[in-house]
């Protein structure tokens, strides 16, 4: 039996980061609570120092080194957030450090961790096989491994999320965040339980990379096979044990949400919060989105992250407006004649449809002699929009193939 932390550890954590680390604005959402039909708050930890909350655990766990521990040097295993906590606390405390990520690693974060000041090594597909080579690079230097999830200290100093939240809504009455290895999940309970123990917290995990639902119902934790999912800062395999040890006891409720669901919240935040954060980062936001929860309120979502890939955000950005039924990928067929390509367009603007961009092919096998392709990216207001446009396009005469976008 592992020995869970108390609220004197959390406490102890935060007199640790007072003057380190930001206390984070925690901000009113009116569409959410619209959605919710309770208050909902944001707490935003994608400003905090180094772009997420990982910094607070990475710079308690160093800070608690001994002289000798962090002239030996620290080693890390991240995707990218965890990376740039560890190379910030490790600057700021005076060790160096090296981290190993994933191949498949985001260029930003492998950038500003680099900037941060730590040695770079790459390792495997996953983060459960970066740490695997960063456990043994700390048995063959003497480097002290500083875990990304799985430690008291790194849990300790996550857990002071969890206080702040409590100050700055001391009536909560439902925590959610989004859940990888469980870390933060696991200080925030500890924090919330001990200051409101009817408060719920709840736990978001991709569905690409759920392994907590799983190892809950086996009793223990079990490690998945593969992880498909954009929210690589959860991609996990498989859950801490002392992780798992204080979220089978602490935490009441899991869910998962799809890659849809995770683009849909980032567009969301986007467009009416003017918050740019991670797929990640916004689980917790999806996971309100899907409407599936029982939600005493006040609720307090987490955003946990704000690094992500520019490329990866325009993909984000594209896949969240089909997945809202605001954007469409066509195929249509239409004659190789004179004219025909500006009767299909002036079609489209009568709808009041924008397109955005136009291909025009007769290279295609599949067509008939005296048949073009035409594929179109096109703007919308919404499924209803969506849904007249491909009926006038059809009433046209025009053979329409939806290639994204289109929702019943």
């Amino acid at each position: 039996m592992l020995d869970l932390l108390s609220l004197a550890d959390i406490e102890a954590a935060r007199q640790l980061l007072t003057g380190i680390v930001r206390t984070t604005p925690l901000e009113a959402s009116a569409p959410l609570s619209q959605r919710t039909g309770v208050p909902t708050w944001l707490k935003c930890e994608h400003l905090q120092r180094a772009g997420s909350y990982k910094v607070r655990g990475a710079y308690t766990r160093i800070s608690r080194l001994s002289g000798a521990e962090r002239a030996r040097g620290v080693v890390a295993a991240s995707a990218g957030n965890h990376a740039q906590g560890v190379a910030l606390a490790a600057g700021l405390l005076g060790t160096r450090a090296t981290v190993f990520m994933p191949e498949g690693a985001p260029l930003p974060k492998v950038t500003a961790t680099k900037g941060y000041g730590a040695a770079i090594e790459y390792a495997g597909n996953s983060v459960d096989d970066a740490l695997v080579a960063a456990r043994r690079f700390a048995d063959e230097t003497g480097a002290v491994l500083i875990h990304p999830f799985d430690h008291p200290d790194v849990i300790a100093g996550q857990g002071t999320v969890g206080l702040e939240i409590l100050d700055q809504c001391p009536d909560v009455g439902t925590i959610i965040t989004a859940v990888g290895g469980g870390g933060l999940i696991s200080g925030v309970a500890v924090a919330a339980k001990a200051l409101r123990p009817q408060v719920r917290v709840i736990g978001v995990q991709a569905s690409g990379a759920a392994s907590y639902p799983p190892s809950l119902a086996a009793g223990a934790p079990l490690k998945l096979d593969v992880s498909a999912t954009i929210a690589d800062g959860i991609a996990v395999l498989r859950p801490g044990d002392l992780n798992f040890a204080h979220v089978s006891k602490l935490v009441d409720e899991f869910v998962t949400v799809t890659d849809e669901d995770l683009s849909a919240a980032l567009l969301m935040l986007l467009e009416r919060h003017k918050m740019v954060v991670e797929p990640a980062g916004g689980a917790a936001v999806a996971a309100l989105l899907t409407r599936k929860l029982d939600l005493p309120g006040p609720v307090v979502a987490i955003l946990s992250g704000g690094n992500i890939d520019p490329m990866l955000l325009l993909r984000v950005i594209e896949h969240g407006l089909a997945s809202a039924g605001r954007f469409l990928r066509l195929s249509v067929r239409c004659a190789d004649q004179p004219g025909e390509l500006a009767r299909l367009l002036a079609r489209i603007a009568e709808q009041r449809a924008n397109i955005v961009d136009v291909a025009h092919s007769r290279q295609n096998p599949r067509l008939s002699f005296g048949e073009v392709e035409v594929a179109l990216s096109v703007e919308t207001r919404g499924p209803d929009h969506s849904a007249a446009l491909l009926g006038a396009l059809r009433d046209g005469g025009y053979q329409v193939t939806v290639l994204s976008g289109d929702r019943p």
